[in-house]
């Protein structure tokens, strides 16, 4: 397994002159109401290559809360439930634009807060801006519809914003789950109170900074601050009519439990366990890239992970051979090093839970590589753990059924193909899964049977902006993305106008 060569303290300081560059000119805290909230406690925002604070950030209370509710309807009151969809279409592209203009300032707070190396940083900034600029232009082919009803009745359906929604994303994706879930919204005509990650909040605070200018004041509103104070006021506000969360399916229970005490709508992206299933036919070279890239991609910290590699019996000894050269192939390092591949773990708290995982599964099936923390001592001061495999594993034990969010990956294998889509529906998730199989007949019939939201082909990704992203059972409900998430912010209205024989 491979490692980058700069020694703990080149990287220490490197990442501290990256601090200091990163937050310059910039203070971070709330943005309510057109303004940036740099009062309140402060939370030490760290980097999880040398576990230092990159900054302070001034958390938001219940009370912040109030008030962007409070300057979220005032806007949406006062001005933007009237804005045109062109002129709402218009916005989202200059402000995809001014963060365009700050892809690389972005890019390394992404990189810094969360871990990620900062090719993936990169390429998810450019994601999000994707995903504004495909709702800028969604928003302007967006209809109602006319009901055939009959030659004495015009009855036709409308499409009209919520008014003030909430919003909650995960640590994993910090810009690009903010803009899933911002764009949409603010297409619709929505004015958003958005909670950011407690422990990534950097670039969603530094893009709504980047607003300034191009929305009204209070039409774009962003939290920072705990999940159980300000999370949970976002989720049970009176005066917030929909609420979309991204995160666990334990925290996204409570806030559909807050939420339906006043009966409002939810959407929900939860957790998973994704099966890949590796048919005979498969091209090895091309699917053991795609189940590696889809379990040590950002670490493993993925909800969609192919944790799960299901592998027909008659190629299991050659795939599993291949996919540990694969994973010990992994250039574990500074993730500001274009040639890192696996950063840290985004957090010590899920350092602790996967190496929890690790540890148990050693006792439930057999370790193939992997299964520590690297023992370079230039990185011991993260929170890195080796891209770790497991076989002879079963779907009733531990690291078999539970989402560990890491780079940590189960192989068990099956001899026909009833039985493989046994094992991959054999689980109380389903966001995603996956094919590998050069027959197209086996492909469609295999994506029919797999009991989840998302099926890739032969490859991990990509995710556009096109397409809805949501999973069945305890992975959630909803979607985000797709032309569904812009219909999920608005609330259908129907016109009923009848028609009288014409007088003249």
């Amino acid at each position: 397994m491979g490692s980058s060569h700069a020694d703990g303290s080149a990287i220490a300081e490197r990442h501290r002159s990256k601090h200091r560059e990163a937050t310059a000119d910039t203070a971070f805290g709330g943005w309510i109401d057109g303004e940036r909230r740099t009062d309140g406690p402060e939370r030490g925002i760290e980097d999880p290559v040398i576990g230092e604070s990159i900054v302070e950030v001034p958390q938001c209370d219940i009370g912040d809360v109030d008030g962007a509710v409070d300057a979220a309807w005032s806007a949406f009151e006062g001005g933007w439930t009237d804005a045109s969809v062109r002129d709402r279409s218009k916005r989202l592209f200059e402000w995809a634009d001014a963060l365009a203009d700050h892809v690389e300032e972005l890019t390394l707070l992404e990189c810094l807060d969360c871990g990620k190396p900062i090719s993936q940083a990169r390429g998810e900034v450019e994601g999000a801006i994707d995903t504004l600029e495909f709702y800028a232009s969604a928003v302007r082919a967006h209809r109602g519809s006319e009901v055939p009803a009959g030659d004495d009745l015009h009855l036709y359906t409308t499409q009209e914003p919520y008014g003030v929604v909430g919003q909650i994303v995960p640590w994993n994706y910090p810009l690009w789950a903010a803009a899933w879930k911002l764009g949409p919204a603010l297409a619709a005509g929505n004015a958003c109170v958005l909670k950011p990650a407690s422990d990534t909040p950097l670039s969603t605070i530094r893009a709504a900074q980047l607003s300034e200018g191009i929305f009204p004041d209070g039409v774009l509103n962003v939290v920072p601050g705990s999940g159980s104070d300000v999370g949970q006021a976002v989720a049970a506000h009176e005066d917030i009519r929909k609420v979309s969360f991204t995160g666990s399916t334990g925290v996204g229970s409570g806030v559909m439990h807050a939420a339906a005490d006043r009966v409002a709508p939810v959407t929900m992206e939860l957790g998973g366990k994704s099966p890949f299933i590796v048919f005979p036919d498969a091209d090895l070279e091309k699917v053991v890239s795609a189940v590696a890239d889809g379990i040590f991609y950002s670490t493993g910290e993925i909800c969609d992970a192919f944790s799960r590699a299901i592998v027909h019996d008659s190629v299991a000894d050659e795939f599993t051979e291949r996919f540990v050269e694969a994973a010990e192939s992994h250039v574990l390092g500074d993730p500001l090093d274009e040639v890192t591949t696996m950063g840290p773990l985004t957090s010590g708290e899920q350092l602790e839970t996967v190496t929890g995982y690790i540890e148990t599964g050693k006792g439930e099936a057999e370790l193939l590589c992997g299964g520590g923390t690297p023992g370079n001592p230039a990185l011991s001061a993260g929170h890195y753990v080796e891209p770790t495999v497991f076989r002879g594993v079963t779907n009733d034990t531990t690291i078999g059924s539970e989402e560990i969010f890491g780079p940590v990956q189960t192989i068990q294998t099956f001899e026909d193909y009833d039985e493989a889509i046994e094992l991959a529906n054999d689980t109380q998730y389903g966001l995603a899964s996956g094919i590998g199989t050069e027959s197209t007949s086996l492909v469609h019939r295999t994506a029919d049977d797999l009991d989840a939201g998302l099926v890739y082909v032969n490859e991990y990704g990509p995710i556009m902006p096109d397409a809805p992203y949501g999973g069945f059972k305890q992975s959630g409900f909803g979607k985000d993305l797709g032309l569904e998430a812009l219909e999920h912010y608005q609330r259908t209205k129907s016109v009923y106008v009848n028609l009288d024989e014409p007088e003249l």
